[in-house]
């Protein structure tokens, strides 16, 4: 239940927020005080208790997602997805929804220092401009990639005002001068070789929301082909999935292309494909998907992924062309990203440093210590650079080696702007006054040139040229900058020539070591986040950890099981990593998550995984050629949560094909009516009755819903052990079940969260009444009755009622809890919680309504796992007045309840999962 008196007050947070800028150190000098609302359409005055929204954007490898961040009595509590920003369309992922967490982490830098005594911001920027020199000569600048219109300014600036400065970009791919755009709405074939474009990515919410669309269960339902080393949420969701090895994902595409008519491609590219396709072991799986893409011309799409050599992305961009699908569902832009363009790359750096010609180093927001390639061995060479300068939110792996160390400011305290992938500029406001007084790239960049300017100042100024006069606030208000949208370009289809150079460099490996940015930590930088570390993998359900992903066969033939170590040997170097045996993963090949092993000052990461960045080198950042061979170590016991209140063996995730659906329309529906019942009817005489559909068509497994509904309702964290034990808190948990060999078996997934029922087990055993049933359908909680007996849990046929065994709050920092949201309760140890329908948005709603004398309109109440949702699989309503979609979903005849025969009558209810495979794949793997 919810209530509006728990949670930090405004007294609390004063406290907190003073103790903080006294932590920021006495010496230190402050940005000078302003008087900011965040939101464009300011109220004369904020109301204490009131939450108000204010649109910004959010950054991640440079580009930019578009937020509305909730706020509370002047604190961020809660990220959503802006609808009108091109790359969230109202979505949010989970790396958007945990910024509140980090922003409140108490392992935050807080001072500047230098060397190991506390200085102020204006000292440490003395000491960087008097090793700059009148010109830079002897200093380098490493920075993160960006789009920021802001930072390219101020970087023209610089090497205008100090021209020997160089620069160099701390990136983990080589960015392209031009990008791909995809119009997924309008495809009805798509083929995905070694990417993941619905669960990562910068654009990933639009694709999945696009992709939804097409995916629509009807006669013009879209087909998905997928071709990927290790199963991801993508690969999930495909018709036909082949486990493909990262080397041979260039072989596979020169397959495709040969299949194709003789006359789609010319004579002499044919022959450099036939050399890239070697033994084209994938033959009658090329054709097929070939035959598929040609029948649909103009409606198809090839997407790589951003790991993939340049030769692979060619042959995409040459496939698409031949099908007519360039200018229709996929077109060229502009790169809107700077980074390594104008750079000679970090490896030149470290032949600088090794001369002896830096003299000076400044880091502004990257951590090459930690993610530069392992052969150039950072640490060593920042103790040889002289003068080292690091701007960071954290005290990393770069700062401890850096003499002169300043704080960074959270994105949710800094101006700024960027873009997202197709151009379109949002400008970045903050929600509250940096907390540890951290400064943003830019304001160190005009400290560089001998300017105090301000970031508010700095961005004002890029943006002040707008014909409009009212362009800022129309830009602070819808959090987009109108018109900034790339335009189309022309990409030559690439030669003969270019395909032949490509094949001159296929060399695949024996064994094959692929890297690739986590999941849940990305490339490390989320490490410390503990609602990331504990939120399980979306295939493999492996928490607070990384591993050595490989398949039954590998495994067997290295002679390891899952949680024994395997040595891995590449270039000379060697880790030795838990393994992880995964049904569905290409054989030959072993996928190791960047992004853990970390060091510095990160509580929270401490521990967690191995350093994957140790093998990754100059000549093989992404796919390199390894061995692997039985390692040292015990046992290693990975905290999954895939066998956790396992209810598998029933028909709780229903799946047909398309055809059979068109044949049986209820194959998949509870064709008989309601399970009789004993107990007496629920009187639910409330005017709304609130349900819940999820359709399992569209659902990818991404867990943005589990995020946001912990950001939503306090869910706390229990810990690597405490995931060991059975006792982690999530209310809403993906399930996922495979089916088939375990070499390529189909995979399900299914949302599963307290189901709401009308003859809810759980009520009937509670010895003391304290979970009830509402006369508007709900299944609540009293949490002051409960006594912990768990006799509810024990009846739970779902499984998803949490105990919470310790008081898990007790313990955490002051500043953590001004993430809690103050509308629902922080319930201490010895209680029984579970998923409320988020009762506090229905409760709050219904106050509006009632202040305004009207009734709820159909859409007013949305739930968190509902509103961050990217490809719109829940709707959730009332059944009195449902909104369309819901409407829509109850009418369907896919339509089912989990466990139907139990009698339970749950307000949940789901959509089955409905596959369109090609007819002609049914012969092949």
């Amino acid at each position: 239940m919810s209530s509006l008196g728990d949670g930090p007050t405004r007294r609390t947070f004063l406290k907190v927020m003073g103790a903080s800028v006294g932590l920021a150190g006495a010496a230190s000098c402050a940005p000078p005080d302003e008087e900011i609302l965040p939101y464009a359409r300011q109220p004369l005055e904020a109301k204490p208790g009131v939450t108000v929204r204010y649109a910004t954007a959010l950054m991640l490898d440079g580009l930019a997602t578009g937020a509305l961040v909730r706020c509370r009595d002047g604190r961020p509590i809660k990220v959503d997805g802006n609808p009108g920003h091109p790359a969230s369309l109202g979505g949010a992922g989970v790396f958007e929804q945990a910024a509140i967490l980090s922003l409140y982490d108490p392992d935050r830098a807080m001072r500047p220092r230098g060397g190991r005594r506390v200085a102020t911001w204006e000292q440490c920027v003395r000491a960087i401009r008097a090793g700059l020199g009148h010109d830079g000569g002897g200093a380098h600048l490493i920075l993160e990639p960006t789009s920021s219109a802001t930072t390219l300014r101020l970087l023209a600036r610089v090497r205008e005002r100090i021209p020997r400065l160089s620069m160099y970009w701390d990136s983990l791919e080589p960015p392209s001068p031009q990008v791909r755009q995809y119009d997924l709405a309008r495809t009805r074939v798509v083929l995905a070789i070694d990417a993941d474009p619905l669960a990562s990515g910068p654009f990933h919410l639009r694709y999945a929301r696009h992709f939804a669309q097409a995916r629509r269960v009807g006669d013009d339902m879209a087909r998905l082909y997928v071709a990927e080393p290790t199963p991801t949420p993508t690969g999930t969701m495909a018709d036909h999935r082949l486990p493909l090895r990262a080397a041979d994902a260039a072989a596979l595409l020169a397959e495709v292309l040969l299949a194709l008519p003789a006359q789609s491609v010319s004579a002499p590219v044919r022959e450099a494909l036939t050399r890239i396709a070697g033994e084209r072991r994938h033959g009658p799986w090329a054709a097929v998907v070939a035959r598929d893409l040609a029948a649909n011309r103009g409606r198809g799409a090839t997407l790589v992924g951003a790991r993939q050599p340049r030769i692979t992305h060619a042959m995409a961009h040459l496939l698409d062309s031949a099908l007519g699908n360039i200018g229709a569902t996929t077109w060229f832009t502009r790169s809107a990203l700077l980074a390594g363009a104008e750079s000679d790359g970090i490896a030149q750096l470290a032949t600088a440093i090794e001369s002896g010609g830096c003299h000076t180093l400044i880091v502004a927001g990257a951590n090459p210590a930690y993610s530069a390639p392992a052969d150039l061995d950072f640490t060593r060479l920042m103790r040889k650079a002289g003068l080292v300068a690091t701007l960071s939110g954290y005290e990393d792996e770069t700062a401890e080696a850096s003499s002169w160390f300043m704080p960074m400011a959270h994105p949710l305290e800094s101006w700024g702007d960027g873009r997202a992938l197709d151009g379109v500029a949002s400008v970045v406001q903050p929600v509250i006054r940096p907390m540890h007084g951290g400064r943003t790239v830019d304001e160190l960049l005009a400290a560089l040139m001998g300017e105090n300017a301000d970031g508010l100042a700095l961005v004002r100024e890029t943006w002040q040229a707008e014909a409009r006069p009212d362009a800022w606030t129309r830009a602070l208000e819808q959090g987009v900058v109108e018109g900034t949208a790339e335009r189309r370009i022309e990409v030559p289809v690439p030669t003969a020539e270019i395909i032949e150079s490509g094949a001159k460099t296929m060399r695949p490996p024996a064994l094959e070591l692929v890297f690739r940015t986590d999941s849940k930590v990305h490339d490390g930088r989320f490490a410390n986040n503990a609602w990331l570390q504990e939120l399980p993998d979306p295939v493999t359900k492996l928490t607070w950890d990384n591993a050595a992903l490989l398949s039954p066969k590998t495994a067997a033939r290295i002679g390891i099981q899952t949680g024994q170590h395997v040595a891995l040997t590449s270039f000379g170097r060697t880790l030795a990593v838990p393994a992880l045996i995964v049904p569905g993963h290409a054989d030959e090949s072993i996928v190791l998550s960047l992004g853990y092993g970390r060091t510095g000052e990160l509580s929270v990461a401490q521990g967690a995984g191995v350093n994957a960045g140790l093998l990754r080198t100059r000549s093989a950042p992404s796919i390199a050629d390894v061995t692997a061979v039985p390692g040292p170590g015990p046992t290693h016991h990975f905290a999954v949560t895939q066998t956790h209140w396992s209810i598998e063996g029933r028909d709780h995730v229903r799946h047909a094909t398309l055809e059979e659906l068109r044949h049986n329309p209820d194959l998949t529906s509870d064709q008989r009516g309601p399970v009789p019942s004993l107990y007496p009817p629920i009187h639910t005489t409330a005017p709304n009755q609130w349900a819940m559909l999820i359709d399992l068509s569209l659902c990818t497994g991404c867990s943005a819903c589990v995020v946001s509904c912990q950001a939503e309702n306090n869910v706390p964290v229990v810990g690597a052990d405490g995931v060991r034990d059975s006792r982690e808190m999530h209310w809403l948990r993906i399930d996922r079940y495979l089916e088939g060999p375990p070499d390529n078996p189909e995979a399900s997934i299914q949302p599963m969260l307290c189901q709401h029922c009308e003859k809810a087990p759980c009520e009937y055993v509670c010895p003391v009444n304290a979970t009830v049933h509402s006369s508007d359908g709900l299944n609540e909680m009293v949490y002051n009755r409960c006594v912990g007996t768990r006799f509810c849990s024990n009846n739970c046929p779902y499984k998803v009622r949490r105990f919470n065994w310790f008081n898990y709050e007790s313990h955490i920092a002051e500043t953590l809890k001004l993430a809690h949201n103050p509308e629902v309760t922080v319930r201490e140890r010895g209680v029984m919680e579970k998923c409320t329908f988020c009762v506090q948005r229905i409760r709050g709603a219904q106050v509006v309504a009632g202040r305004e004398q009207r009734s709820l309109h159909p859409d007013e109440v949305r739930t968190a796992c509902q509103e961050a949702c990217p490809s719109q699989a829940i709707s959730f309503g009332s059944l009195t007045d449902p909104t369309p979609e819901l409407a829509a979903g109850l009418a369907d005849r896919r339509r089912y309840s989990v466990l139907h025969e139990l009698g339970t009558r749950p307000r949940v209810q789901y959509l089955a999962r409905i596959t369109n495979p090609n007819p002609a794949m049914a012969s092949q793997p």
